[in-house]
């Protein structure tokens, strides 16, 4: 991954390798501390079985709107209030400045140990917590001011790491939680060494050096953040919604086509999923997945 990220970088003399070694070497840290240590194994399994607690608290919500047969319905009503829930929580955290210094934290390590900028390492940070749309907010007053390749890591950091909307959405359908934290952690690194790679700086950073948080508030009190945080939530299970029956249909309407086509040359069960799972198995395991399970990543992929 590393080299195809090379051969496509726009200035390869300028590439910042302390910035590509230091972040897969922090990648690495923080793949052994989750996943090796009993004390990081631990502290995830922890933080899964707590957040998985705390989403299932939108049941109340869902169980007086919908019923107490809310659960029947799964995906709609059970799973997609918790974005709702979700999102209402983490403004108010925004607006109580809890969330800002946690991810003040984790770009003070990030812009140390990899020579990155504050705007960047600060958008990165946030994309472990909140969506691509939210992340940014914290680096809002840079973004006028933002090079190229600072740009260009903020949008990669968002492709790299899960909303925490989404992630309440997986949870509620049984993906554990540790799991899906633990990724989103270690991507962060990752994306800035991929975005670095691709697009090296070449102009000076006006947050070189210094992490500045900074957020504009336009709540009133933390009633109006948690409203205003629960509208947004409906806005992305509208979307979330459309766009699976939208996807999923057309998906079908595909799958009908090549099942028809696979039968007249004597193959049956061919599908959209089959074809990609085949094409992506080699990118599947370059990222590090063994060749006899490459094909079912590849499908996901």
């Amino acid at each position: 991954m590393l080299l195809i990220a090379w051969l496509l970088s726009n200035n390869r003399r300028m590439i910042p390798w302390r910035t590509v070694i230091m972040g897969c070497l922090l990648q690495f840290v923080f793949a052994l501390l989750i996943l090796k240590t009993a004390a990081g194994e631990a502290f995830f399994a922890r933080a899964s079985d707590l957040v998985t607690a705390f989403l299932d608290f939108s049941d109340a919500g869902a169980r007086f709107v919908f019923g107490d047969n809310f659960t029947e319905h799964f995906f709609a009503f059970k799973v997609l209030p918790t974005i709702i829930f979700f999102s209402s929580f983490i403004t108010v955290l925004y607006y109580l400045n809890v969330l800002q210094w946690v991810v003040k934290g984790f770009a003070w390590l990030m812009m140390r140990v990899m020579g990155t900028s504050g705007a960047e390492s600060l958008s990165a940070s946030a994309n472990i917590f909140v969506g691509q749309t939210e992340a940014p907010l914290l680096s809002r007053p840079y973004v006028g001011t933002m090079t190229m390749s600072e740009l260009m890591a903020v949008m990669t950091g968002g492709f790299a790491t899960i909303a925490g909307g989404v992630l309440a959405a997986y949870v509620g359908m049984g993906v554990p939680a540790g799991h899906l934290i633990a990724a989103s952690v270690m991507s962060a690194p990752a994306a800035l060494v991929m975005a670095k790679l691709m697009y090296p700086e070449t102009e000076e950073s006006l947050t070189a050096g210094e992490v500045r948080v900074t957020v504009e508030k336009p709540w009133v009190n933390v009633i109006d953040a948690a409203a205003e945080g629960a509208t947004a939530g409906l806005k992305l299970v509208l979307n979330v919604a459309a766009m699976l029956i939208a996807f999923l249909a057309l998906i079908a309407v595909i799958n009908a086509g090549l099942g028809q086509v696979g039968l007249w040359f004597g193959y049956q069960g061919l599908t959209l999923e089959m074809v990609f799972g085949y094409l992506l198995r080699p990118l599947a395991w370059l990222m590090g997945v063994p060749w006899a399970e490459s094909d079912e990543v590849g499908t996901l992929l």
